[in-house]
């Protein structure tokens, strides 16, 4: 049986309504009920576990203070450590940097070690995006890196000595930097396209709680750095043993994949969970099976297949870009907010409830005014408050002005990323949602890598820097398409298809126009 022969009704159906999912979402099963939303909830708790192993290095590898027992100017040089005399607070177990002493000239260590997980997650993000969009499905690409992350933290407890420490942050970066997107596309690839976007936007609550929360487990396991990675690594293990066998497979990539009875079950599930019920004559179809001299695509696509078509090419290089100037901006303001005059603690805490203001207001505004204007209003908005912070001296009760920029940049740019997240994968189809997602996620992270580096170079020179990422960013947005109220594409051919039909204004210009 060929592909194409696969996806028409079986003999006896009687040759039924044929419809795409986000059809057979929107008139039969419905778009967001009780089955989609015990389905996100339960996949976008992975989010909340990815913050706990990218944001642990805060606290793992923190600089405790030091202190003298034999009294003030009794002991020797602080880079020197225990020899001269000083002892950590709370032990030299209490992070990497007491206990293998990367203080002065070995600080550098600590940053190398930050990069090298981001490169981790860069080089994981573009490998297991391909493999959620071909045979590992979504399902089984986000059970794999859940199960690694817990295994490679836990490993990470028992390093010997800083390399082996490195190494295996490395792997934990790998399978780590793929959670988030996975998560995101098998949580919303489900729900209908009127619900979509608000939906997709909620996902960044579960990251910023997850960070709140490995504060307060940080507070807690301050004298153990060791102790901290088991404790944050264990939910991970426990969320792939018992909480991703229930969990069910997207049923775009099961039609994708063209194995239609997989996606018209698990249609029929949301149906029943919901209180609806799918006619016996209904049967699901690709967006462009309508295209007769059109030939079936194969199953598995590729990120190639992005760039060989012309709706899409512009689109990826666009969204590379922004993403990374996003990323640069977000995570330098971030280490900026740890500069609250507050315990590292209730810094990281304060940092997350600056952020979720940006993510209400792009929630509520989102159906509103679309994705479009909401990221280019966004990074402006961020940009332009970096730049007037820039211009701003940090002297006297300047500082204060100069921090509420940084702040109203903090809120922008949190805006922009967790919007950036929904409007990336309404930009690709389902063939190479995932994979086209995989490299804007790797370009984050190069944002990511590249954020520290600005952040030192002083106090007006970053904000400086942020602030023309951030103008540029808004700039670059307005080449990209609107795609509020879209279908969710299944096919290259089908979103090209879609994209060259007119508009119904444009109809009705063309009809007058022939009147």
């Amino acid at each position: 049986m060929s592909t194409t022969e696969a996806l028409l009704p079986a003999s006896g159906s009687g040759g039924g309504e044929r419809l795409s999912i986000d059809d057979a979402l929107a008139l039969h099963a419905g778009e967001f009920g009780r089955w989609q939303l015990w389905h996100f909830l339960l996949v976008t708790a992975a989010w909340a576990l990815e913050a706990m192993h990218t944001m642990v290095m805060i606290f793992a590898d923190r600089e405790p203070a030091m202190w003298c027992p034999a009294g003030d100017g009794r002991c020797g040089d602080r880079c020197a450590g225990a020899a001269a005399g000083w002892e950590w607070e709370h032990g030299s177990g209490s992070s990497t940097v007491a206990e293998w002493g990367l203080v002065c000239g070995e600080r550098y260590k600590v940053g190398l070690v930050q990069a090298v997980f981001f490169a981790g997650c860069m080089i994981g993000a573009g490998v297991f995006g391909h493999l959620s969009d071909s045979f590992m499905g979504r399902k089984g690409t986000l059970h794999v890196v859940c199960f690694l992350n817990a295994i490679f933290g836990l490993l990470t407890a028992l390093s010997p000595n800083y390399w082996v420490y490195m190494a295996l942050r490395l792997l934990t970066g790998f399978s780590a930097g793929s959670v988030c997107l996975c998560a995101f596309v098998l949580a919303t690839e489900p729900i209908g396209p009127s619900y979509r976007g608000v939906t997709g936007m909620s996902t960044c609550y579960f990251f910023s709680g997850g960070i709140a929360a490995l504060a307060g487990i940080a507070a807690m396991c301050q004298s153990s750095w060791r102790l901290l990675y088991v404790v944050t690594s264990m939910p991970s293990l426990v969320f792939a043993l018992a909480v991703m066998p229930f969990v069910s497979e997207s049923p775009r990539w099961y039609l994708v994949r063209r194995r239609t009875d997989d996606a018209g079950r698990i249609l029929r599930n949301i149906a029943s969970s919901n209180g609806r019920s799918i006619p016996d004559g209904v049967t699901l179809k690709l967006d462009d099976e309508d295209d007769l001299n059109k030939k079936v695509e194969e199953s598995s696509s590729t990120i190639l297949d992005v760039f060989r078509s012309r709706a899409t090419r512009g689109r990826l290089v666009l969204s590379v870009i922004i993403s990374f100037l996003c990323s640069a901006v977000y995570f330098g303001l971030s280490l900026n907010v740890v500069n609250l005059k507050l315990n590292l603690y209730i810094s990281v805490v304060a940092n997350c409830l600056a952020e979720m203001p940006g993510f209400l207001l792009t929630t509520v505004l989102l159906q509103r005014f679309g994705r479009k204007p909401l990221a280019i209003g966004s990074m402006i908005l961020s940009g332009i408050f970096c730049t007037s912070a820039s211009l701003i001296a940090g002297v006297g009760a300047l500082r204060v002005v100069r921090m509420a920029c940084g702040m109203v940049g903090i809120f922008g740019m949190a805006a922009t990323y967790s919007l950036l997240v929904v409007y990336t994968a309404e930009l690709f189809p389902t063939a190479v949602r995932t994979a086209a997602m995989g490299c804007t996620a790797q370009a984050s992270q190069m944002g990511a890598i590249l954020a520290p580096l600005v952040v030192v170079l002083g106090e007006q020179v970053p904000f400086a820097v942020f602030g023309v990422f951030g103008i540029i960013g808004g700039l670059l947005v307005i080449c990209l398409p609107e795609t509020m109220n879209k279908p969710l594409y299944d096919t290259m051919f089908g979103l090209e298809k879609g994209e060259r039909a007119p508009t119904s204004e444009e109809e009705v210009i063309s009809g007058n126009s022939e009147i």
